[in-house]
């Protein structure tokens, strides 16, 4: 198995067009061609884990984070993410990076999140927008199911909870071909009119190339009449955070107890306990200061994220409890779940989780 077919399986779980734009996901160091020894999954793809993927024969390493972020003007060895580059260029160890891709998937880093904290009912906290397309075409009647069976099957036509939706509509079509035309009904020079179906569906926008080639693959016609629009719509099930419910509520105290055993934190730091239980929780794993407003608009009782500034605090406003649960704390099942993806589809060679802990912050 090639490393690009391991790179298939990374991006159907996590879709490198659902990372934010400022992120840096995908293949970062390696040949994708590179025949496949193993994989090793961790959390920051540091020196010492470029280390033991060589020492474990692993040549492909998938990372949370990525190790390049920026762009390197020189590379010298002269800090970490530079000594580790390096370390696996000379070494033929390709990195991968899922990162902020991962976040925005229904069931990545925060449904884990969630899932770590018996958290039921749970659904994006910020859906993301700009990402859906609409395809308009039009057919003979007696193509208008295969040419939906086609896409459906290419991935259109899924809204939320449903699959197979599309909106068709009865019409009268006109054309005329010309001397190059071979035309399906009709003949050259000829002006022909007669019922078509209208077929509309929706899709992701990283979907495109497959929805048009599926489109064009099963169409009666010569020529494809077609239509395609970009839409304001949110995307209820992609998107950053998650906020879900707890089986039984808490009282505040006891909650971050708890939250804190589960996510094997050494630290909580909070704003003022408001006096309430605490049912309704919004959890963004990593920096998720932004997403104040959105947790509290949601009707969030506790607000779980990480990297919070001293002022950000005060935005709680007596309206949630925040908690700084830590960055890495929040996010330190993620590896987990890659490999037990990763394990469900390669059976041929080892997929091994790092036991190495990336986290740089420590506590007294």
């Amino acid at each position: 198995m090639k490393i690009k077919e391991i790179i298939t399986f990374l991006e159907e779980m996590a879709p490198l067009d659902y990372a934010e734009d400022f992120d840096n996901v995908g293949l970062l160091v390696g040949d994708q061609e590179a025949e496949a020894t193993g994989v090793l999954v961790c959390h920051d793809a540091l020196e010492n884990i470029i280390d033991d993927a060589i020492a474990k024969k692993c040549n492909l390493v998938v990372c949370f984070h990525p190790i390049l972020f920026s762009g390197l003007k020189k590379i010298t060895g002269k800090n970490y993410v530079e000594r580790a580059v390096i370390k696996a260029i000379k070494n033929d160890v390709a990195i991968y990076a899922v990162h902020t891709a991962l976040d925005n998937h229904q069931e990545g880093v925060n449904k884990v999140f969630c899932d770590a904290l018996g958290l039921i009912n749970t659904k994006i906290l910020i859906p993301k927008q700009n990402f859906i397309r609409k395809l308009v075409t039009y057919t003979i009647p007696e193509n208008a199911e295969e040419v939906r069976n086609a896409l459906f099957d290419a991935g259109a036509g899924n809204i939320g909870n449903y699959e197979n939706c599309s909106f068709n509509s009865k019409g009268i079509g006109t054309y005329m071909g010309n001397e190059h035309s071979n035309p399906q009904v009709g003949e050259r020079f000829e002006f022909v009119q007669g019922d078509e179906i209208k077929i509309e569906v929706t899709f992701e926008k990283h979907l495109e190339n497959k929805i048009l080639k599926a489109l064009f693959k099963s169409h009666a016609y010569e020529e494809i009449a077609y239509e395609i629009y970009e839409l304001q719509n949110k995307h209820q099930n992609i998107g950053l955070g998650m906020i879900g419910e707890l089986k039984n509520p808490m009282k505040e105290k006891e909650f971050l107890l708890f939250a804190k055993e589960k996510m094997q934190a050494d630290g909580i730091r909070h704003s003022n306990f408001i006096g309430k239980e605490v049912k309704k929780i919004a959890v963004l794993g990593g920096a998720g200061s932004f997403a104040i407003k959105n947790a509290i608009q949601a009707g969030a009782d506790v607000f779980l994220t990480a990297d919070l500034k001293y002022h950000q605090f005060y935005e709680a406003e007596n309206r949630l409890l925040l908690a700084d649960i830590g960055h890495f704390e929040s996010e330190r099942y993620t590896k987990n779940y890659i490999v037990e993806y990763l394990r469900k589809k390669i059976l041929n060679f080892a997929v091994i989780l790092s036991e190495e802990n990336s986290n740089p912050v420590k506590y007294l």
